[in-house]
């Protein structure tokens, strides 16, 4: 327990500021859900599915590796130089490529008349690539007030532009308030623009707030030593390729093999329905900027391997919980989106148990991360993006958006599985499958067993979906003796201390 109390509280220093955020940000999505029609929202679930695969390629796995080479405290300031300067050229590179040929990419994309979306996008993805290696080695000296002030700035920026131009300049606009200067400031014809806007305005004051830590910079560059680097990383850009592939590429396969009248549509319905699935995103990511560090500094202590056990339990005990308590509220959680994406909810529980699964292949991940291994990584994504395009391919013209739903979860079932047993031959940890399996079935057979009950009454159906939740913790407290010493531990402290006052 000492060990998830740990992480846990790294989880939570590090997460905080992603959670608050994105909580924040989710509630963009009815803002643009309501404003936005399907197809309008489309175009900006495509953007952002392209950004995050030209993301993986341009940091092309710098974080781990930075982690890596970090290790030996001789070598960690010539490896973050390395990489500051890889992502500097990398990054420009991209942006001016782009820039130059954005009308040529949009009229690809089927939105000739906007190439400006091009250029915004190209802007935002590559100043993300240069800082994000200064995050991590926050991460890695272990200075989260910094990190998660800048991430909080980010978020807030990008929250109140949206706010700003989606809600206030129309207000103002519609009441009459300064006309020449509301013309100044505010074009209605820009539209989903101001999304990508809000967007680029936040990643530049970042980059402008992280002024004082590049200019720290060495910038000397070690050719040997980036070899070395180069070799551990590009097997980690393909594992990372293949998960955006499944977590992103499936918009993009639904624009293009979804009926054509409908596809952009569709990919705008999908988008929105997976934005509920966003608290165990959240979880995972706030979990992964923790783990990380934490895995690599506890590789060579004795109990590392049972430790690594504990972790995955808690994860497993975690998504659960977050994957119940989704799908028991979903009849409140679904007035998040506008009345005319819910005809997608049906893909959220599907999403949330590949986004489980994709949690559990995290933790397995160790395996060739900690024995330099990366090329079995590689593999394993190759596997798994290859099961997503088939799936989508062959799934989305029969099936739609549901479809690409089912090709997720397929993908990640299997990366899951080829990893686990990988894993085992080449650095074993004695992970306790049994209960593992015993949680994630209970989990679904208590939210599935719902969907027979006939209960029409809003408050009844609830209250019953309630006590199911806490039957489930009893249920973990009673296979979790020492989860259950903590907890009535904690219990105990609360109530002397309730009793004092």
């Amino acid at each position: 327990m000492g060990v998830i109390k740990k992480l846990a509280g790294q989880t939570a220093i590090y997460g905080l500021p992603t959670i608050l955020g994105r909580l924040l940000n989710y509630l963009l999505v009815p803002l643009q859900t309501y404003i936005f029609v399907t197809s309008q929202y489309g175009i900006v679930a495509e953007l952002y599915a392209w950004t995050s695969i030209i993301f993986v390629i341009l940091t092309f796995g710098m974080e781990t590796t930075f982690f890596r080479f970090s290790q030996d405290p001789e070598q960690r300031e010539d490896t973050f130089s390395n990489v500051s300067i890889f992502l500097l050229c990398t990054s420009l590179l991209f942006v001016v490529a782009t820039s130059l040929s954005s009308s040529s990419i949009a009229s690809f994309l089927k939105f000739p008349e906007h190439p400006e979306y091009i250029v915004y996008m190209a802007l935002i993805v590559g100043i993300d690539s240069f800082t994000s290696v200064h995050f991590a080695r926050f991460r890695l000296l272990e200075r989260p007030v910094k990190f998660a002030f800048l991430k909080s700035v980010n978020i807030f920026t990008n929250i109140l532009l949206n706010l700003f131009f989606l809600l206030l300049c129309p207000y103002l606009v519609k009441i009459g308030f300064a006309p020449s200067l509301m013309n100044v400031i505010y074009n209605p014809e820009v539209g989903i623009g101001y999304i990508f806007i809000a967007n680029l305005a936040a990643s530049l004051l970042t980059l402008i707030l992280l002024l004082p830590d590049i200019f720290q910079v060495t910038w000397k560059f070690d050719w040997k030593l980036f070899k070395k680097m180069i070799r551990y990383a590009y097997p980690l850009v393909i594992f990372g390729l293949a998960t955006i592939i499944n977590d992103t590429m499936n918009r993009i396969f639904i624009k293009n093999f979804g009926p054509e009248e409908t596809a952009q549509s569709m990919v705008g319905i999908f988008n929105a329905c997976a934005k509920i699935s966003i608290f165990m995103t959240i979880f995972i990511q706030a979990f992964k900027y923790a783990a990380e560090p934490f895995f690599f500094s506890k590789a060579e202590d004795l109990d590392a391997k049972h430790a690594y056990i504990e972790i995955m339990n808690a994860i497993v005990i975690a998504c659960c919980f977050i994957y119940l308590g989704l799908l028991l509220y979903i009849d409140l959680i679904q007035y998040f989106i506008g009345p005319a994406y819910r005809v997608g909810l049906p893909i959220v529980p599907i999403l949330l148990m590949a986004n489980l699964f994709s949690a559990i292949l995290y933790n397995l991940s160790i395996w060739y991360k900690l024995s330099d291994k990366t090329i079995y990584g590689a593999g394993v994504a190759i596997f798994g993006s290859v099961i997503t395009i088939v799936l989508n391919i062959v799934l989305i013209p029969r099936f739609g958006y549901m479809g690409a739903a089912y090709a997720s979860f397929a993908c990640y079932f299997s990366m899951m599985i080829l990893s686990y047993f990988l894993g085992q031959k080449y650095y074993r940890v004695d992970y306790d499958v049994k209960r593992i399996i015993l949680y994630i079935v209970t989990a679904f057979l208590l939210y599935k067993g719902t969907t027979f009950l006939p209960i029409s009454n809003i408050y009844i159906k609830l209250g019953v979906h309630t006590l199911l939740l806490f039957g489930y913790a009893l249920f973990i407290l009673v296979l979790n003796p020492e989860l259950r010493k903590s907890v009535l531990q904690f219990v105990s402290r609360k109530t002397k201390s309730k009793n004092h006052e």
